[in-house]
């Protein structure tokens, strides 16, 4: 950031007083920019034991399949958000249920959420999709996988699966867990 967003004044990186930790300051006008982590809000689409999965067609990651997130807006809630996604996405309804992944990426301030959900319906690559299709555990396509925090959530889920309980999975994937996973992309 070099600039203030409510006076166009340059802003110089400090801790403010009574803070911990650096923050965009304009001298100004006084503001202290705030910037906080950003929610990714999705869903794990399920029928018939097989689930639904969007193979990207926007960068990053374009080509690679993931399963239907995105950013969440202003004035929803994180529920609409999953749901809101998975239309875009994969032009799909779901039925959202509980939250079954929440995975903190701190080195890019990122909070991923994803909600369990039942597919209702038929579903069509939307405009940020190439694609999309359902696939049953032994048809994942494990390789090509966009991002960890999805490998990590259908992991899970197949593991949960036989037991029937989807019990909340909290985790945290750090800069060394993304590059193993798919290098510096």
């Amino acid at each position: 950031m070099n600039f203030c967003s409510h006076c166009g004044q340059r802003v110089r990186l400090a801790i403010p007083e009574g803070d911990d930790r650096p923050r965009y300051l304009c001298d100004d006008c006084g503001t202290i920019h705030y910037q906080n982590p950003r929610i990714v809000a999705g869903t794990l689409p399920v029928r018939d034991g097989r689930v639904l999965l969007c193979r990207r067609a926007i960068a990053p990651r374009k080509g690679y399949w993931t399963l239907p997130a995105g950013f969440m807006e202003n004035a929803e809630t994180t529920l609409e958000a999953a749901a809101r996604e998975t239309w875009e996405e994969a032009c799909a309804r779901v039925d959202v249920h509980d939250l079954y992944t929440l995975i903190n990426l701190p080195h890019i301030n990122q909070v991923y959420m994803i909600f369990l959900a039942d597919l209702q319906g038929g579903f069509a690559a939307g405009p940020e999709s190439l694609e999309v299709a359902m696939f049953a555990e032994e048809e994942i396509p494990w390789g090509d996988l966009a991002f960890p925090t999805i490998e990590r959530t259908l992991r899970h889920y197949f593991a949960d699966r036989p037991g029937e309980v989807f019990p909340l999975h909290i985790s945290d994937i750090g800069e060394e867990d993304r590059e193993r996973y798919f290098g510096s992309a």
